[in-house]
Protein backbone atom coordinates (compact mmCIF):
# COMPACT_ATOMS: atom_id res chain seq x y z
CA UNK A 1 0.00 0.00 0.00
CA UNK A 2 1.50 3.49 -1.17
CA UNK A 3 1.03 6.31 1.45
CA UNK A 4 -0.34 9.83 0.66
CA UNK A 5 0.32 12.78 2.07
CA UNK A 6 -1.92 14.61 4.52
CA UNK A 7 -2.01 18.47 5.74
CA UNK A 8 -4.65 18.61 8.49
CA UNK A 9 -6.19 21.89 10.07
CA UNK A 10 -6.85 21.01 13.84
CA UNK A 11 -8.84 23.93 15.78
CA UNK A 12 -10.67 24.22 19.16
CA UNK A 13 -11.97 27.30 21.25
CA UNK A 14 -13.88 25.39 24.32
CA UNK A 15 -12.72 24.30 27.24
CA UNK A 16 -8.71 23.62 27.85
CA UNK A 17 -8.56 24.20 24.15
CA UNK A 18 -4.55 23.19 24.19
CA UNK A 19 -5.02 20.01 25.88
CA UNK A 20 -7.82 19.29 22.74
CA UNK A 21 -5.30 19.68 20.09
CA UNK A 22 -2.77 17.68 21.97
CA UNK A 23 -4.96 15.04 22.41
CA UNK A 24 -6.50 15.26 18.80
CA UNK A 25 -2.56 14.77 17.77
CA UNK A 26 -2.78 11.30 19.89
CA UNK A 27 -5.95 10.06 18.22
CA UNK A 28 -4.30 11.21 14.64
CA UNK A 29 -1.38 9.00 15.17
CA UNK A 30 -3.29 5.96 16.29
CA UNK A 31 -6.09 6.20 13.83
CA UNK A 32 -4.60 7.67 10.59
CA UNK A 33 -1.35 7.97 10.14
CA UNK A 34 2.24 9.26 11.14
CA UNK A 35 2.82 12.95 12.07
CA UNK A 36 5.78 14.30 9.94
CA UNK A 37 5.57 17.58 10.72
CA UNK A 38 3.66 20.00 12.93
CA UNK A 39 3.47 23.45 13.17
CA UNK A 40 3.22 25.84 15.84
CA UNK A 41 -0.16 26.34 17.82
CA UNK A 42 -1.60 30.01 16.79
CA UNK A 43 -4.46 31.62 18.54
CA UNK A 44 -7.30 33.66 16.47
CA UNK A 45 -10.74 34.97 17.14
CA UNK A 46 -13.33 33.16 15.73
CA UNK A 47 -13.76 32.94 11.99
CA UNK A 48 -17.14 33.91 10.61
CA UNK A 49 -19.08 34.02 13.95
CA UNK A 50 -18.73 35.74 17.61
CA UNK A 51 -17.68 33.45 20.39
CA UNK A 52 -15.83 34.05 23.65
CA UNK A 53 -12.74 32.30 23.38
CA UNK A 54 -10.56 32.60 20.64
CA UNK A 55 -9.40 29.02 18.77
CA UNK A 56 -6.13 27.62 18.93
CA UNK A 57 -5.36 26.03 15.70
CA UNK A 58 -2.23 23.80 14.20
CA UNK A 59 -1.38 22.45 11.29
CA UNK A 60 -0.21 18.95 10.62
CA UNK A 61 1.39 17.17 7.98
CA UNK A 62 0.95 13.19 8.23
CA UNK A 63 1.31 10.03 5.91
CA UNK A 64 -1.46 7.74 5.69
CA UNK A 65 -2.16 4.22 3.73
CA UNK A 66 -6.11 5.63 4.20
CA UNK A 67 -7.97 6.87 1.25
CA UNK A 68 -9.34 9.99 1.47
CA UNK A 69 -12.95 8.90 2.24
CA UNK A 70 -11.58 6.71 4.75
CA UNK A 71 -9.91 9.80 6.09
CA UNK A 72 -12.63 12.10 6.61
CA UNK A 73 -14.91 8.98 8.48
CA UNK A 74 -11.90 8.76 11.29
CA UNK A 75 -11.50 12.46 11.44
CA UNK A 76 -15.62 12.50 12.19
CA UNK A 77 -14.56 9.16 14.68
CA UNK A 78 -12.18 11.39 16.41
CA UNK A 79 -14.38 14.63 16.43
CA UNK A 80 -17.01 12.55 18.54
CA UNK A 81 -14.89 10.70 20.24
CA UNK A 82 -13.57 14.18 21.98
CA UNK A 83 -17.36 15.47 22.56
CA UNK A 84 -18.00 17.26 19.18
CA UNK A 85 -21.70 17.67 18.54
CA UNK A 86 -21.97 18.47 15.01
CA UNK A 87 -24.04 21.41 14.13
CA UNK A 88 -26.55 20.76 11.46
CA UNK A 89 -27.09 23.83 10.28
CA UNK A 90 -24.40 25.73 7.70
CA UNK A 91 -23.39 28.44 10.41
CA UNK A 92 -20.17 28.28 12.56
CA UNK A 93 -20.21 27.69 15.65
CA UNK A 94 -17.83 27.41 18.90
CA UNK A 95 -16.88 23.56 19.09
CA UNK A 96 -14.46 21.51 21.14
CA UNK A 97 -12.35 20.44 18.33
CA UNK A 98 -12.54 20.58 14.61
CA UNK A 99 -9.99 18.57 12.09
CA UNK A 100 -10.01 19.70 8.57
CA UNK A 101 -8.29 18.34 5.52
CA UNK A 102 -6.40 20.63 3.78
CA UNK A 103 -4.75 18.46 1.02
CA UNK A 104 -4.14 15.13 0.09
CA UNK A 105 -0.76 15.05 -1.29
CA UNK A 106 -1.83 16.73 -5.05
CA UNK A 107 -5.27 15.23 -5.16
CA UNK A 108 -8.69 17.26 -6.26
CA UNK A 109 -11.88 15.87 -4.57
CA UNK A 110 -15.21 17.01 -5.64
CA UNK A 111 -18.05 15.52 -3.74
CA UNK A 112 -20.88 16.19 -1.68
CA UNK A 113 -19.26 15.74 2.04
CA UNK A 114 -15.75 15.98 0.76
CA UNK A 115 -13.38 18.93 -0.84
CA UNK A 116 -10.07 18.69 -1.34
CA UNK A 117 -8.62 20.65 -1.49
CA UNK A 118 -10.31 23.03 1.26
CA UNK A 119 -12.55 25.32 -0.70
CA UNK A 120 -11.38 28.02 1.80
CA UNK A 121 -8.11 27.58 3.27
CA UNK A 122 -6.51 30.09 0.93
CA UNK A 123 -8.71 32.70 2.46
CA UNK A 124 -8.45 32.46 5.93
CA UNK A 125 -5.01 33.41 7.48
CA UNK A 126 -5.62 31.14 10.35
CA UNK A 127 -4.95 28.26 8.13
CA UNK A 128 -2.30 29.61 5.85
CA UNK A 129 -0.03 31.37 8.73
CA UNK A 130 0.73 27.76 10.41
CA UNK A 131 0.45 26.19 7.09
CA UNK A 132 3.16 28.35 5.36
CA UNK A 133 5.51 28.17 8.48
CA UNK A 134 6.11 24.25 7.86
CA UNK A 135 5.27 23.91 4.22
CA UNK A 136 5.64 27.13 2.51
CA UNK A 137 6.75 26.40 -0.91
CA UNK A 138 3.82 23.77 -1.18
CA UNK A 139 2.24 24.31 -4.28
CA UNK A 140 -1.72 24.43 -4.43
CA UNK A 141 -2.84 21.95 -6.56
CA UNK A 142 -5.54 23.92 -8.38
CA UNK A 143 -4.77 27.86 -7.23
CA UNK A 144 -0.86 26.71 -8.76
CA UNK A 145 0.48 29.20 -6.03
CA UNK A 146 3.01 28.71 -3.27
CA UNK A 147 1.28 28.86 0.36
CA UNK A 148 4.01 31.59 1.17
CA UNK A 149 2.38 33.84 -1.77
CA UNK A 150 -1.32 32.91 -1.07
CA UNK A 151 -0.64 34.25 2.76
CA UNK A 152 1.04 37.09 1.13
CA UNK A 153 -2.27 37.99 -0.76
CA UNK A 154 -4.45 37.07 1.49
CA UNK A 155 -6.83 39.16 2.76
CA UNK A 156 -7.79 38.11 5.86
CA UNK A 157 -7.48 41.02 8.49
CA UNK A 158 -8.03 38.91 11.58
CA UNK A 159 -5.38 38.79 14.23
CA UNK A 160 -3.15 35.45 14.37
CA UNK A 161 -1.01 35.03 16.71
CA UNK A 162 1.55 32.51 17.88
CA UNK A 163 0.05 31.05 21.06
CA UNK A 164 3.11 31.22 24.01
CA UNK A 165 0.97 29.16 26.09
CA UNK A 166 0.56 26.15 24.53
Amino acid sequence: MSESQLFLLTGSNLGNTAMHLAKTEKHISNRIGSIQKKSSIYQSPPWGFSAEQDFLNQVLICTTILKPLQVLEEILAIEKLMGRERNESAQYSSRIIDIDILFFGNEVIQLKDLQIPHPRLHVRKFTLLPLAEIAGNFIHPTLNKRITDLLESCEDSGEVLLNQLA
